[in-house]
């Protein structure tokens, strides 16, 4: 397998502080240390201007002196769509390179919102999103991608991203890694500046930030990335972008509030009726109170490495180990898991994804780069495995702090669950949306759960005050916009239309 030669290392960007040395560190967007030298430099580049100028048969290849470690490979790719344009390419950090692919709306791609989406794991790619849920084709069986009336591209223009490195069609050189939340969140950040700052239609225009799973600790922190480089990209005479609102679809933000919802879930008609033996969930129940002072006194309290691991391990056993001796479909409870866990997640369509994706003609019509494994998979163990040593799932809980941030800010935060999902379930989601510390939650926590409806009939139920918005999406799993597209599809286009569900 032959390698291409990473670009030259230049030095370190003056806009950012040095890399994190240890897995509690924060890698955080810095004030620009010279303003007029940014806007120099601002003053030499030229924009490509409109996705017109962009290769079918090449990438063209975008950049920035204010992010000159990063870099953008882009072409033009006739797949999936016929009705709209579509585009995939790379976000180049030196040795590292993101894959991500981009569809224009449907509706005006030239007015019309843009929203980013990345699946979760750690370590699971975009593509099933994409794919699966809500992109504008399917690949469901053998027979292909075919045409998906539901997509989010309805009304939006949208990206998917593989990230971090390692995931999908993204790649590294020389053993790179990205192995915590932080340090994705900064390429992320750059890779949308690049973007709007080429196309220059886009400048200015609404930007929602949206995934599902562990994406509940991924979006805070790259939402949270982009609101505070926008003030270096001021200073250096560029367009800020303008971040709208974050929408998280059956997140991992909270894991201490949530573990008792577990039980709830598996134990009481809390969704549908109890799926395991009284005795297992009598045990379950006795070890909710030790686990829940464990954690908070290791994990949260005072983070302990060793002791939160410990906690964290033994409180999995007791609630996952548990679960899945029944054998049902931990993101869909109203279903047996069909097929592997291990294999396809008990979804075989992930199956065929990943068949299609590792065809050479759809990879060469992509643009994939010869240094990905011929044999795509949609999540990758290594990344997940790297996350766990950093302990980057056992700090989530941090995440609903960047939550709190962005609310006061301004920027609006969407937390939608389908009712049967187990894993990030809506018991233990309502949870910490109520017990969120921020200026707006007695306003909110004074909200009634509500029907919310579509053409007279129920869909689920919300909660909304001062940005914050919670809603139950009935009858779907984990994967929302794969059981109910019609009902995703709609809590989107409301949304995004700042209107009430």
């Amino acid at each position: 397998m032959s390698f291409e030669r990473p670009p030259p290392r230049l030095p370190p960007n003056p806009y950012y502080d040095t890399p994190p040395t240890s897995s509690e560190t924060q890698y955080v967007p810095l004030t620009p240390v010279n303003a007029s030298t940014s806007q120099a430099n601002s003053e030499f580049f030229t924009p490509l201007e409109t996705l017109s100028n962009v290769k079918d048969l090449e990438f063209s290849v975008l950049g920035h002196p204010f992010f000159p470690r990063h870099s953008v490979r882009i072409k033009k790719s006739n797949f999936c769509d016929p009705t709209v344009n579509a585009y995939t390419g790379y976000i180049d950090i030196q040795a590292r390179h993101l894959f991500f692919y981009f569809f224009e709306s449907r509706n005006d791609p030239d007015t019309d919102d843009v929203i980013f989406w990345t699946n979760g794991g750690p370590g699971c790619s975009s593509s099933m999103g994409l794919f699966m849920e809500l992109g504008p084709c399917r690949v469901l069986d053998e027979s292909g991608p075919k045409f998906h009336p539901e997509s989010w591209n309805t009304n939006a223009n949208i990206f998917f991203i593989d990230q971090p490195i390692g995931v999908g069609f993204s790649y590294a050189e020389y053993g790179e890694t990205v192995s915590t939340t932080e340090e994705a969140a900064q390429d992320i950040a750059a890779f949308v500046a690049i973007f709007f700052e080429h196309f220059t239609k886009f400048r200015g225009r609404s930007f929602h930030m949206a995934g599902e799973s562990y994406a509940g600790r991924y979006l805070p922190l790259f939402a949270s990335a982009i609101y505070d480089q926008n003030a270096a990209l001021n200073a250096a005479g560029m367009t800020p972008i303008n971040l709208t609102s974050v929408m998280i679809g059956n997140g991992f933000t909270e894991g201490v509030i949530m573990l008792p919802s577990y039980y709830d879930m598996a134990c009481t008609p809390a969704s549908l009726e109890p799926i395991l033996d009284i005795s297992t969930c009598v045990a379950m129940k006795n070890v909710i109170p030790r686990c829940e002072k464990w954690i908070n006194e290791a994990c949260v309290d005072q983070y302990d490495s060793i002791n939160c691991l410990a906690a964290s391990s033994f409180c999995a056993h007791m609630f996952y180990d548990s679960f899945f001796v029944s054998g049902m479909n931990p993101y869909d409870i109203s279903t047996p898991c069909n097929g592997s866990f291990l294999t396809s997640s008990c979804y075989p369509a992930t199956l065929s994804i990943a068949d299609f994706l590792s065809q050479s003609d759809v990879r060469a019509q992509l643009g994939v780069d010869s240094a990905v494994p011929v044999d795509f998979s949609s999540c990758n163990d290594d990344v997940s495995t790297a996350f766990g040593i950093t302990q980057d799932l056992l700090r989530a809980s941090t995440s609903k702090f960047y939550v709190s941030a962005l609310l006061e800010r301004g920027v609006r935060v969407l937390l939608y669950v389908g009712s049967y999902d187990w894993s990030c379930n809506w018991v233990g989601i309502e949870r910490w949306s109520k017990a969120l510390e921020w200026s707006g939650q007695d306003a909110f926590i004074s909200q009634a759960l509500r029907d919310w409806t579509i053409d007279g009939k129920r869909v689920g139920a919300t909660r909304s005050a001062k940005g914050l918005t919670f809603a139950t999406v009935e009858g779907a799993g984990h994967l929302v916009p794969y059981n109910k597209p019609k009902e995703s599809l709609m809590l989107v286009q409301r949304w995004i239309a700042g209107m009430e569900l």
